[in-house]
Parts: C-alpha cells; sequence; structure tokens
C-alpha cells in the first residue's frame, strides 16, 4: 500500500528516498546574527538520520526591514552567510539528504521593535492580529530593492550548495499579501489583476533565472483563507498556472494569514495560556490580578478562532490545483497518519506530502513509517511549539 510513497523519487532536479517532506518549520535557532548554529546543524542531522524525504529549512530573511518577530531567525541578507550555511549543508549531505532553503520577507507581520524600520506592505493596511503598526506602502523603487534581494538570495543559497529554494509566498507574509486581494489594494502595476498582484513573483523568476539558470526555485502559496475578499480556490488556480509559466519547480499548497488566527497550523484546544505568557500582544497582562486575568482570557477565547478540520485540510485543495498544473504539487496542513499520506499519493491528490508539527516531535517518524513501528504521529496538535517561539527555539512540550 505505501510503496509509491517510499520509493526514490525526483522533485525538479532534486533526487528524494521517499515522497514525505519536512515543510519549512521555523526553528529559532540562529544566532543573534540570523547565522546558523550548532543545534540547528544537529535538529537537520536528526531529520535527516529519520530518512526525510528532504528539508525545508524554516525561513530565511531577505533583509532586515523583512526579519521575523519571531525567536532567532534564520537570515541570508549578504554574502557572510554563506559559508556558514555550505558547513550545515555539507553536513546534511553526508546522510544523502536533499535541502532546501525557504526564504522570505515577512512584510507587515513584523514590528519595528525588532527590525529597526516600519514594517511595510504592497498597502497600508494593518494587520490586526499581530501589529499594532499601519505598514508603509512600498514605493516601486522599494518593491524594485526587494526583487533584487530575493535573487540575492537565492544565488547566496546555491553557491552555499543548498539543493533549491522555497519563496514564502503564503500566511500573509510579504508575497503571499501581494498575491491577495485582502491585503492588496495598489492601482499600479503592481495591484489590481491576479497578473499584476502576482508581477513581483514573476520578476523574481525573470531575474534569478537569468543568474542562476534551471537552479529549483519552488513556491509556498495559499489555496485559500478565512478573510473576507481573500485568497479562494479559483484564484489560487490561476497563481499555480502563473507559477508554472514562471518557471516553478513545484508548489507547495497551504492556507491561512494569521489574522485568521489557528488556520494555517489547526489546535483542538487554544493555548490560551501560553499565549498570555508568551505573546507580545498579551504578556503585558501576566501581573494584572486574577480576576481581570480571567476577563481577558474569556475574550481571548471569544476572539481566537478554531478553525475545523484539524487533518488534511489542505488535501482537497491540493487536489484541485494538480488537475491544473503538470508540475509537481506538495501539500501540507495536519497530516499525521500514513494511511493518509498513502492515500494521497496513490490516488493523485498531490505529488508530495509535507509536514511541520510532527517532525518536532518525532524527527525520525518517516523511518518509523517506512518500518511499520507506528501508523500515526504522536503530535496533538496542541500547537504550544508555536506560541513558545516568540521566545524559544522549537521544541515539543510532549515528548
Amino acid at each position: 500500500m505505501n510503496k509509491k510513497v517510499f520509493e526514490p523519487t525526483v522533485l525538479g532536479s532534486i533526487n528524494l528516498k521517499n515522497r514525505i517532506i519536512r515543510s519549512a518549520t521555523h526553528e529559532g535557532m540562529a544566532d543573534e546574527a540570523g547565522y546558523p548554529t550548532e543545534m540547528l546543524k544537529n535538529t537537520y542531522i536528526q531529520l535527516a538520520k529519520g530518512t526525510v524525504g528532504a528539508i525545508i529549512t524554516g525561513y530565511a530573511g531577505i533583509q532586515q526591514n523583512g526579519r521575523s518577530p519571531l525567536y532567532r531567525m534564520n537570515m541570508i541578507s549578504d554574502d557572510s552567510y554563506i559559508d556558514h550555511y555550505k558547513d550545515l549543508v555539507d553536513t546534511i549531505h553526508e546522510y544523502d539528504t536533499p535541502i532546501i532553503m525557504q526564504i522570505v520577507h515577512c512584510g507587515r507581520q513584523t514590528r519595528s521593535i525588532i527590525t529597526g524600520e516600519r514594517p511595510v506592505a504592497p498597502s497600508a493596511i494593518r494587520d490586526k492580529c499581530y501589529n499594532e503598526e499601519i505598514p508603509k506602502e512600498l514605493t516601486e523603487l522599494e518593491i524594485e530593492e526587494i526583487i533584487n534581494n530575493f535573487v540575492n538570495a537565492i544565488e547566496r543559497a546555491k553557491k552555499a550548495g543548498f539543493d533549491g529554494v522555497q519563496l514564502h509566498a503564503a500566511h500573509g507574509y510579504l508575497l503571499s499579501s501581494f498575491l491577495s486581494p485582502y491585503m492588496n489594494h495598489r492601482k499600479d502595476r503592481w495591484g489590481g489583476t491576479t497578473e499584476n498582484r502576482f508581477r513581483i513573483i514573476d520578476e523574481i523568476y525573470k531575474n534569478a533565472r537569468k543568474r542562476v539558470g534551471n537552479y529549483p526555485i519552488l513556491v509556498k502559496m495559499n489555496a485559500y483563507d478565512g478573510r473576507k475578499n481573500g485568497m479562494r480556490i479559483k484564484e489560487a488556480i490561476k497563481i499555480a498556472k502563473l507559477l508554472e509559466k514562471s518557471g516553478c519547480s513545484a508548489i507547495e499548497v497551504s492556507c491561512g494569514i494569521w489574522e485568521d488566527g489557528f488556520y494555517s497550523v489547526r489546535v483542538k484546544t487554544v493555548p490560551i495560556d501560553l499565549i498570555m505568557k508568551y505573546s507580545f500582544n498579551y504578556k503585558k497582562f501576566a501581573t494584572l490580578p486574577f480576576f481581570l486575568k480571567s476577563i481577558i482570557k474569556l475574550k481571548l477565547k471569544m476572539h481566537i478562532t478554531k478553525h475545523k478540520p484539524l487533518h488534511n485540510y489542505n488535501v482537497e485543495a491540493a487536489a484541485v490545483i494538480k488537475r491544473e498544473v503538470s508540475i509537481p504539487v506538495i501539500v501540507v496542513g495536519g497530516i499525521r497518519a500514513i494511511g493518509d499520506i498513502s492515500n494521497i499519493i496513490e490516488n493523485g491528490k498531490a505529488d508530495f506530502v509535507s509536514m511541520c508539527r510532527p517532525f518536532i516531535s518525532e524527527p525520525d517518524i518517516v523511518k518509523k513509517f517506512e518500518d511499520d513501528r507506528q501508523k500515526v504521529s504522536k503530535c496533538i496538535s496542541c500547537c504550544n511549539c508555536a506560541i513558545l517561539l516568540e521566545e524559544n527555539p522549537i521544541r515539543c512540550c510532549y515528548s
């Protein structure tokens, strides 16, 4: 039943041992300047030993004003990072495991206290979930600079030996916000039609191909979100077709933005206590009397929405997109069981499956599946790991 899942295969020009990929996961294991640490290398070694098909790194920032507000983000913003990553990549390649760098500009989903600059976005629309600042609308010159910095980052990743890169164009970050009619209200050539909103990604591809040739450049994109006038599958199909035309090597299908709450990563129970302890928005209430804190917790429970289903929630969207393009499609989102993975692959709903949280608790989960020692991940989708990331390296609270 699982034969196709575990047979050697190819993603673009990248050779994989199997079709299970570790999806990009912010590790919080860089140093203060964003250079990779031994802790990060050891995390990837454990994944490689567990026979994962490929590793997509936690996102790496292309420039200072696009840094993540989460703890200790990787950076790839100048040439000084190349040799540091080369050592990491060479080590992972010793385990015959490909490693792909995800690159990002966080756009409006960061804060000036983190970056030293006012957040930027295609339009001056505040992120209602995470940021009290209204972002600066990008000028034409600034957009061109960002395109160039994405291309520089792609070239650096290639020089460091990464097997490819993935542009993070999901979850409300900068490229995602350009694609979204909810976040992009521009009237110039960077907004309006789908093609105009896609232009920034198309320009990244055009410029990158001149410098790195057919080097694999993947994209993570939203198929849908929970915003009024946001991304919907019909438009996601158009974007997927534009990606294929631009020379995208593979599409990873996800969903949601920060304002949607626990949408991209879904939970059985909203971790209110941890949010009150670690979230910059709410930790300021920690010293309040118990009664007042209880009122705030109640308001939080009413404000933060849980979404269903808990598992496999992007599979059908990925299947629809896969029918419309010929490039490989990867699906992520609440995938926990080898039976579900086999169903997705064998029935052609996606070409590859990626997982995030299961690898935090069990970096060797693929090997356990392959050896038939385990049918389902031990991950309980509590999402405590994600809340802790505001101030700590990532870890599972239960393993």
